[in-house]
């Protein structure tokens, strides 16, 4: 594998993340100056109009600005490690579940439900507080790195996965994605798949087939959080508890939802949400079974989740792929079934974090040898923004944003 744009990127700057580490910055407990990802730092992005930060607003508006200062405010009292990591820990889950019991309130809520994008924004003012927090203990830069892992898994749905013991009740693990490609005014997007999963975490719903369990979470649009084994983590949990089958989530094209026939083992080298790209083979997760397929076909009950008559959008089953005739210059793109022996250039959902997010998931599943699992992927209808770009929100980017997030949920359900 070959980083084509160097590392996460870490600068220096200095970052109001809320009252409570104002105070305690007094106190000497944070360092401003210490450095922020590149994803961190656009905690301070405005709006092109020259309104307030995007990330802090959205965190208010959903109530999550008094869980920040908490945080920020207790993390300054952990005064040894082990507390540290089940302050953290603790801390990450509270957030997720508080996301999720907001995303399914039975009851109005200030701030759109379906907005998933509360969730990232406080998730990052509290690892900017994590990364920029002096301790009473010394603390290695390695041991940073993991107790900011510990949180970030935690408040994804990672420390939240175990299914209920229902007799008789199918088991679905599903994931969706935090927002991505979050330059100048494009800050505000959302992602859908990462708004389903809020809405699918621990529900139970009933279909004609019997009633379905689910657990979700929410992953990284990092190459890096995908070297650490988040989704072997998450899909690894999922399959000892033996699940009827697992989805990945993310957004796709334009006005449909595509469920896709083949993941790849490649990634093309885009960058992600810290501006890094990663160019050649889907690396291993250390620690877990995970056979060399070039390519992983879905195994997903396709023609039964296009027949089901879900809307608004229509449901596309993707047979595209590129294998590469000579690696890193020439491919051949079919809709036919893959060369033996030849490497895998691009799945149908391409050769960026979606694709592994199918490839990674079900390349587990194979070397667990669960092939009863049912497993693949389902991108959905991109969505738009709101159209004033000044507004954090607007009626019809909610609507959108719902529409899609259903009909996951419709889909889902029929799997």
């Amino acid at each position: 594998m070959k980083t084509i744009a160097g590392l996460v990127g870490l600068t220096a700057i200095t970052l109001t993340l809320s009252p409570a580490v104002a105070h305690a910055q007094d106190a000497n407990c944070y360092d401003t100056t210490a450095p922020l990802t590149v994803e961190e730092q656009r905690l301070d992005d405005t709006l092109v109009t020259g309104g307030p930060a995007v990330g802090p607003s959205l965190v208010k508006l959903a109530g999550f600005d008094g869980r920040v200062t908490d945080f920020t405010s207790r993390l300054c009292r952990q005064i040894v490690p082990k507390q540290a990591q089940q302050f953290v820990e603790r801390e990450g889950n509270a957030l997720w579940k508080a996301a999720v019991a907001r995303a399914q309130s039975t009851t109005p809520v200030t701030h759109d439900a379906y907005d998933d994008r509360p969730l990232y924004w406080a998730r990052l003012q509290l690892s900017s507080a994590l990364r920029q927090w002096k301790p009473k203990f010394a603390m290695a830069p390695d041991d940073r790195a993991k107790l900011i892992q510990r949180f970030d898994w935690a408040s994804r749905g990672l420390s939240d996965s175990a299914f209920p013991s229902r007799p008789g009740v199918r088991r679905i693990a599903v994931t969706g994605f935090d927002p991505f490609q979050l330059t100048g005014v494009n800050v505000r997007r959302a992602n859908p798949a990462g708004a389903a999963a809020l809405q699918l975490d621990g529900r139970e719903i009933s279909t004609p087939d019997g009633k379905v369990v689910l657990q979700a979470a929410v992953l990284p649009v990092l190459w890096g959080g995908f070297d650490e084994g988040v989704v072997e983590q998450f899909y690894g949990s999922a399959l000892r508890q033996k699940p009827d089958a697992f989805v990945t989530i993310s957004q796709g094209r334009p006005g449909r939802f595509d469920v896709e026939r083949w993941a790849a083992r490649w990634r093309g080298g885009f960058a992600d949400n810290n501006n890094v790209g990663s160019f050649g083979s889907v690396p291993n997760a250390a620690g877990w079974p995970q056979p060399g397929h070039e390519f992983i076909e879905t195994s997903l009950p396709f023609q039964k989740m296009i027949d089901a008559g879900t809307g608004p959008f229509a449901v596309n089953y993707n047979r595209a792929f590129c294998e590469w005739v000579v690696v890193g210059s020439q491919q051949s793109c079919r809709t036919d079934n893959p060369t033996p022996g030849r490497v895998a250039a691009s799945g149908g959902g391409g050769d960026y974090l979606s694709n592994e997010s199918m490839y990674r998931a079900n390349r587990l599943r194979i070397g667990y040898g669960a092939t009863n699992v049912l497993g693949g992927h389902l991108h959905t209808p991109v969505l738009g923004q709101p159209a004033d770009p000044a507004a954090l929100t607007d009626p019809a980017f909610e609507k959108q944003r719902r529409d899609i997030a259903d009909q996951v949920k419709a889909l889902v359900s029929v799997v």
